[in-house]
């Protein structure tokens, strides 16, 4: 299958929210949480208002246009800071497939072509992930580093530059 990565627009809004509801690290045998976890603020602040200035995110979709997937980025900052805060220079990634499309080499494309423009904007990018999730390795592959560990749930910071 083709396919085509293009930059997360305002009228994404409702696939963000199910690729945010995608993103919630549901361990093998355990029960997905309720779709009500998305009206949580802590949860909410990653997609709410897409299309803020700041907000920067790209759609794999099939050559037909259906989305496939998201990766996004979105400075948190203040009292609005997201779980994977580490300081207001680095904006928090979101990331997450359609159940159907995983493990057919769609994220590894659809991150690094996020992190190359975001390279030009950011000194670097964090964000959340619990352990034991398959994606922490792509995040390792790709050169982020563990900062901090609570619980089950490790900080990642990716620099861009020595300086960041």
């Amino acid at each position: 299958m083709r396919v085509i990565y293009r930059l997360a627009a305002p009228g994404d809004q409702d696939f963000l929210w199910e690729m945010l509801y995608q993103a919630v690290y549901v361990p093998p045998g355990e029960p997905a949480p309720g779709r009500d976890i998305l009206r949580l603020p802590e949860i909410a602040r990653y997609a709410e208002n897409w299309g803020q200035p700041g907000d920067l995110g790209l759609v794999a979709a099939a050559e037909d246009g259906q989305p496939l997937g998201a990766a996004w980025l979105r400075p948190l900052t203040g009292a609005n800071r997201g779980y994977g805060y580490v300081a207001d220079v680095y904006p928090e990634l979101c990331m997450a497939l359609l159940p159907d499309f995983r493990g057919q080499g769609i994220g590894e494309p659809l991150l690094k072509h996020l992190l190359d423009l975001a390279k030009t904007r950011w000194r670097g990018v964090s964000l959340s992930v619990q352990r034991p999730n398959p994606a922490e390795k792509l995040y390792r592959r790709l050169g982020f580093v563990a900062l901090e560990q609570h619980g089950d749930s490790i900080t990642m910071l990716l620099r861009f530059s020595p300086s960041g």
